[in-house]
């Protein structure tokens, strides 16, 4: 009986070196296509890629950029931190609580409905200029999904589990630790995921609407300027920054869900 060579296998190098190979003609296209849009557009309107980088170099560069750049991730990594504990714990609660959730999740995707710019006036007038309006904007982009996620994965739980965890006679706690969060982590580190992006999204535009200091501030400033260069090098740097973050993100869900697979 012939052996299949391990390259064949599923799962092997090969197949991570076609999703490498499949990501770098993606980026390659989308490089020639910023190129050649920037020939057509002018480099007034549009500045070309090798233009956009170096712009970038040298904001980074800059004396002052570090300042901004720790300002925003101060912000992000509060407004991360309640997002993330406060969606777990307010998940787990909804989803143990059948009847709490069922009145709770439509009020919740209704609520994350709403464009989030309309209540900009109430941030400011609870929070005022600063850190913590910042942190509200972006807890408010990052924390409905958390919730969400989580709520659903804890109603999905086999009630085999449940069950169990009371003839154990488990308190709350215990329930929470040991039951409720091990049983549901797969949706839960999804929804920790989607709200890793949103609360980076929400903190920014904080920073665009209610800061004088961080990356969100440097960019409503190039864009109130029409500095063209800046906003794509500003752009850029988010974009590389949130596709390294959500890859991770990503790698880190699929080995939990194959975990649970397995």
């Amino acid at each position: 009986m012939s052996v299949p060579a391990m390259g064949a296998l599923p799962g092997t190098g090969s197949g991570s070196r076609q999703v490498l190979q499949d990501r770098l003609l993606l980026l390659a296209i989308l490089l020639a296509a910023w190129q050649l849009l920037s020939w057509a557009a002018g480099a007034q309107v549009l500045t070309s890629p090798t233009a956009t980088v170096r712009k970038l170099a040298h904001l980074v560069l800059a004396p002052d950029f570090a300042g901004h750049a720790m300002e925003t991730g101060r912000a992000f990594a509060l407004a991360l931190v309640i997002s993330l504990a406060g969606g777990l714990g307010l998940g787990v609660a909804l989803g143990a609580h059948r009847l709490s959730g069922e009145v709770a999740e439509p009020l919740l995707v209704g609520l994350y409905s709403i464009p989030k710019i309309t209540l900009y006036p109430i941030v400011l007038l609870l929070f005022g200029l600063g850190m913590s309006a910042k942190v509200a904007f972006g807890t408010m982009h990052g924390i409905i999904p958390v919730v969400l996620f989580t709520m659903n994965a804890v109603r999905n739980i086999p009630q085999v589990y449940v069950r169990a965890a009371r003839a154990m006679r488990l308190g709350p706690a215990q329930m929470f630790a040991h039951v409720l969060v091990p049983a549901s982590l797969p949706e839960i580190v999804t929804g920790f995921r989607f709200g890793f992006s949103l609360t980076l999204l929400g903190t920014l535009i904080g920073e665009m609407f209610a800061s004088q200091r961080g990356i969100g501030y440097l960019l409503i400033k190039a864009m109130e300027s029409n500095n063209t260069d800046v906003i794509l090098a500003l752009a850029l740097l988010l974009v590389f920054l949130a596709t390294v973050a959500s890859w991770l993100l990503l790698a880190v869900e699929r080995r939990v869900h194959g975990r649970f697979a397995g």
